[in-house]
């Protein structure tokens, strides 16, 4: 047992199931207990709320939205959200590839609820959209459902540019009103879900005694440091630093949180309790489950400077203001990188981090904004030293290329690349 594993009550449903390094085919599933009906839709929202968040990055409450979603109009689509735009997080890639009929499952209750009449299941990864292909073949769904593929962007997620694709067009935000759940797929009420939520449906349905422990269970992509990456089911409550250190970075100078939605916090945080009220009081975020952690010889001010370029060159291109501000704080912030800002920047980046979020058509300005403001928060002095000149860390290239993460390697609690099994 690892020190992840330890931090998961025994007993807990587990999303990475009992052997997280083999592809699970239909018979697994069937035999774990998977596709039972242990109580009917009304009970099963029921149990969900209150007690359930949505895991694609704004925790919003997952009862809501299946009851916005049912009461908006007759013939409702669902959607499994499986993008995974943040280049940090491999969560819903792994689960696709690895319990593709979790996910099928949960998309299946999800649509009792709703009353939905048809699915979807929306990817960008290949390997992914073959695996719940073939999981498709495998097992007839109660509910007719299509696999649609997308290019990886960071946009493409989004849940009125998941609409918009599914509809013909292309992976891009448009404005809102009207939301999915008010118009989407054919103009009809829909229900845009992340993967790991629906697997968290699919748990709560087969064993409702234990929601809540499946609910306050989440996935999470530890990178940085040093270390090599790692996904793994931990309970909210569990702090940063014991995340750090499980994760093989014993003393982390910081960590950029959420992805690239949560910006970067100090050394100070790293005691907070991996709860998503808690971070949001802290001026941070769980997002996607996406953490990478700051070695202690890595400079922040270059690794923001990545994100910010990463999310500026990611930009849809739709919104004037989304492509003027992400340049312009990339341009910034890549001035404290090699020792040419100027002595208005930081007033320039204080007004921007907070004018410039709720401005676009999407987060991703917001994002930007966000991680621009949380570099000032939190390395306050380090940052005014860039003013005079950059850090040897810093001399090296920008590379947006270090936040991505690839599918790790498995283990019990923590998991590597899945290994495809054949279908028994």
């Amino acid at each position: 047992m690892t020190g992840i594993d330890s931090l998961i009550p025994p007993g807990t449903p587990s999303v990475l199931g009992a052997a997280p390094d083999v592809t699970e085919d239909a018979r697994a599933y069937v035999a774990a207990g998977g596709y039972r009906t242990a109580i009917g839709a009304a009970e099963l929202l029921d149990r969900i709320d209150g007690t359930l968040r949505g895991r694609g990055g704004a925790g919003y409450p997952t009862a809501a939205k299946l009851r916005a979603v049912r009461d908006a109009g007759p013939r409702p689509v669902v959607v499994a959200n499986g993008e995974e735009g943040e280049p940090g997080s491999v969560k819903d890639r792994w689960l696709l590839r690895a319990r593709p009929h979790l996910v099928l499952d949960g998309l299946a209750r999800a649509a009792e609820i709703t009353g939905a009449e048809r699915g979807y299941v929306y990817v960008s990864d290949t390997a992914a959209g073959e695996r719940i292909r073939r999981a498709l073949a495998e097992r007839a769904p109660r509910l007719p459902c299509d696999v649609v593929d997308t290019p990886h962007t960071y946009v493409a997620g989004e849940e009125s540019a998941v609409v918009r694709r599914i509809n013909g067009g292309p992976a891009l935000p448009t404005a809102k009103p009207p939301r999915p759940y008010q118009q989407g797929v054919g103009g009809a009420p829909t229900l845009v879900a992340n993967v790991e939520t629906l697997a968290r449906i699919a748990l709560i349905a087969a064993q409702p005694d234990h929601r809540r422990r499946t609910a306050r269970a989440t996935l999470v992509t530890l990178a940085g440091g040093g270390a090599e990456p790692l996904l793994a089911e931990v309970p909210y409550g569990c702090t940063l630093r014991t995340l750090a250190r499980a994760q093989g970075t014993p003393e982390p100078a910081g960590a950029l949180m959420g992805g690239l939605f949560g910006g970067l916090i100090g050394p100070a945080h790293l005691d907070l309790a991996l709860d998503p009220d808690t971070l949001a009081a802290a001026g941070t975020a769980l997002g996607c489950g996406a953490i990478r952690f700051l070695a202690p010889d890595e400079c922040p001010v270059s690794l923001a400077s990545a994100a910010v370029a990463h999310l500026a060159a990611e930009s849809a291109r739709q919104c004037g203001i989304c492509v003027a501000g992400t340049g312009s704080v990339r341009d910034a912030v890549g001035a404290l990188t090699n020792g040419t800002a100027d002595a208005g920047l930081l007033t320039r980046l204080e007004r921007w981090s907070t004018a410039l979020p709720g401005r676009g058509a999407c987060g991703l300005l917001d994002a930007a904004a966000g991680t621009a403001g949380s570099l000032l928060r939190a390395f306050p002095d380090l940052v005014r030293a860039h003013l005079d000149a950059p850090c040897p860390a810093c001399a090296a290239p920008t590379d947006a290329g270090r936040l991505s993460v690839p599918v790790p390697h498995v283990a019990r609690r923590a998991v590597p690349r899945p290994r495809s099994a054949p279908p028994r």
